[in-house]
């Protein structure tokens, strides 16, 4: 790759860590059950900014200090067991399982009768949210529609 340092000098440079790959393609994955999306959301760009913080060498500045403390609080429910395969150079999760997981399937199926009940969750309130998502959609469109006239 090719490197725009922190001086304004660009360099050349081969990384590889394949253990490293194995442990964040787990780690990745295992984060899907156990993170909110919107705490995921969130940490991803706070990813971005923790790798530009420690690449310039701001591991002890106060921005990164806020950075490691969000992670560190998002990454507190994230636990689990993640099988995987290795096949010419390919990673493939075979599996998860997590104490912690958010998944419920009696709250995710539209098979499951009366599903989603320990959650306080009815399938048909997602018609007024679907509604009222779709209303700037609508609105959109009558104004597209009317300046296409």
């Amino acid at each position: 790759i090719v490197e725009n340092r922190f001086v304004g000098i660009k360099s050349r440079g081969v990384y590889e860590t394949p253990g490293g790959t194995l442990l964040r393609e787990a780690h990745l994955d295992i984060e899907g059950i156990c993170m909110d999306r919107e705490v995921k959301r969130i940490t991803q760009h706070l990813a971005q900014e923790f790798a530009v913080l420690c690449y310039n060498g701001f591991w002890f500045a106060p921005e990164m200090e806020l950075i490691r403390h969000s992670v560190d609080f998002a990454q507190s429910s994230v636990n689990g067991v993640v099988k995987m395969e290795l096949y010419k150079g390919n990673i493939i999760v075979q599996g998860r399982e997590s104490p912690n997981t958010l998944y419920h399937a009696d709250l995710a199926s539209m098979d499951i009768e009366h599903g989603g009940e320990a959650f306080d969750y009815n399938p048909a309130d997602a018609q007024g949210f679907i509604r009222i998502n779709a209303t700037r959609l609508k609105t959109y469109a009558a104004v597209k529609a009317k300046a296409e006239k």
